[in-house]
């Protein structure tokens, strides 16, 4: 059974349309008018192999914040319904990612409970036109909006463009792992029988 979604919201800050699939190549068509986002949504659907289509409308004449935050809920939306019951799939994942100078951690339990741990520092305020605070808006709101346990630390790094796409990254390929499919698991990997 594919596992994928197609989630569209719709306010008076932002418009979106996002499809995912969890059993993608990494194929991605993203437009949300900000390019460093852009740039950093690319750099998850190709690393964790998710195909992702993003298209939003957001209010960017006041800033970015609206377009990333909500694009963290309708991401996070999106991964729930498409792993759906959760049946056989191994629930945690964490990787630890190299971008040059930086070293970044991600851990994910697809558990249905939210929580977000986020231990990242970035030296600038601004990546191009990209507020770096973003970052950390974008991730709680999918874990949040997903029900999962979100872990990011900061091993190392100086430069805030390598430590926000080892980010993105790290989560991208945390992600893979906690969505695949375990043969070995008999329904859902919990000892109280549900998530």
């Amino acid at each position: 059974m594919a596992r994928e979604t197609k989630v569209v919201r719709k306010t008076k800050e932002t418009d979106i349309q996002l499809s995912l699939n969890i059993d993608g190549t990494g194929k991605s068509e993203i437009s949300t008018g900000v390019g460093f986002f852009d740039h950093m949504l690319e750099g998850f659907s190709k690393h964790g192999f998710f195909d992702l289509d993003v298209k939003v409308e957001g209010d960017l004449q006041v800033d970015a914040h609206h377009t990333v935050e909500d694009t963290g809920i309708v991401l996070g939306q999106a991964i729930a319904e498409a792993i759906g019951d959760k049946k056989g799939i191994k629930r945690y994942g964490s990787f630890i990612l190299p971008m040059d100078d930086a070293l970044v951690l991600c851990a994910v339990d697809l558990c249905g409970r939210p929580y977000f741990q986020f231990d990242l520092e970035f030296p600038t305020e601004k990546i191009g036109e990209f507020d770096t605070e973003l970052v950390r808006e974008f991730f709680y709101a999918i874990s949040y909006k997903c029900g999962m346990n979100l872990h990011m630390k900061m091993l190392s790094g100086v430069n805030s463009h390598h430590i926000a796409e080892a980010a993105f990254k790290a989560f991208a390929k945390a992600l893979d792992q906690a969505t695949s499919i375990d043969e070995r698991i008999e329904g859902i990997l919990s000892t109280k029988g549900s998530l």
